[in-house]
């Protein structure tokens, strides 16, 4: 390739990456809603897990993502760990105002392992491991650790009527680089830090508001974050 050819490939590059990165409005709040469930099965060790979120971009519109996950779990009797296999339908959107959407269908596995530190420290570890099949793309597949942290701020433990702060942050990394049709993406995949205030309504029922910012290798983004957790 002459130096000439060399320069012109380099600027396209450079402006088509510039207009890319543009396309998410970096500085807008975006806005996640989003309902978690999970039932045990009367004694027995399984039970049932799953969400519904609601993405946009903004705070009330334009869809980033809708996702609807559920799976079913188990808990050994002698061991503090829950895991999960389960099953997600995830329709993603286009910032702006393209009404373009990409489908994509996911399996996944996981292990949440709680661990309290103190009286007053409560963690949670969770290890999930996805199977990807998004639409016009290649299997695909990830891995996600996320390290959960509540403290509760009015009582000594997280009981009813108790203000908590939770705090997350999620971790995710590709399992292959190349999706098809000769695309590729980073083995980082994305980052996701949460900051919020909770409060136990009564066993079983929680509702949390704070924020999350979210870094990938192209844009970074905060979202709000409405949640509302129900344990039967």
């Amino acid at each position: 390739m002459t130096m000439k050819k060399t320069l012109i490939y380099i600027a396209f590059t450079l402006l088509f990456n510039t207009q890319l990165y543009a396309q998410i409005d970096q500085d807008q709040l975006g806005g996640w809603y989003m309902y978690f469930f999970d039932a045990k099965f009367k004694e027995s060790s399984w039970g049932v897990q799953g969400d519904i979120q609601w993405r946009n971009w903004g705070v009330a519109d334009d869809l980033e993502q809708l996702l609807i996950r559920s799976g079913i779990t188990y808990r050994p009797k002698n061991a503090e760990v829950k895991l999960t296999l389960g099953y997600g339908n995830i329709t993603t959107g286009t910032f702006g105002d393209s009404e373009a959407t990409v489908k994509e269908n996911r399996i996944y596995q996981e292990a949440l392992f709680p661990v309290k530190f103190g009286k007053r420290l409560y963690t949670n570890h969770r290890f999930r491991y996805e199977q990807r099949f998004v639409e016009n793309q290649d299997f695909r597949t990830r891995y996600r650790y996320n390290l959960f942290l509540n403290i509760p701020l009015n009582k000594a433990v997280i009981e009813d009527k108790t203000v908590y702060l939770s705090i997350y942050n999620e971790l995710f990394i590709n399992g292959e680089r190349s999706i098809g049709n000769g695309n590729t993406v980073e083995i980082f995949d994305r980052n996701r830090r949460y900051y919020a205030l909770g409060y136990q309504i009564k066993q079983g029922m929680k509702v949390q508001l704070g924020t999350m910012r979210q870094t990938t290798n192209a844009w970074a983004k905060n979202q709000l974050q409405l949640s509302f957790h129900h344990n039967f």
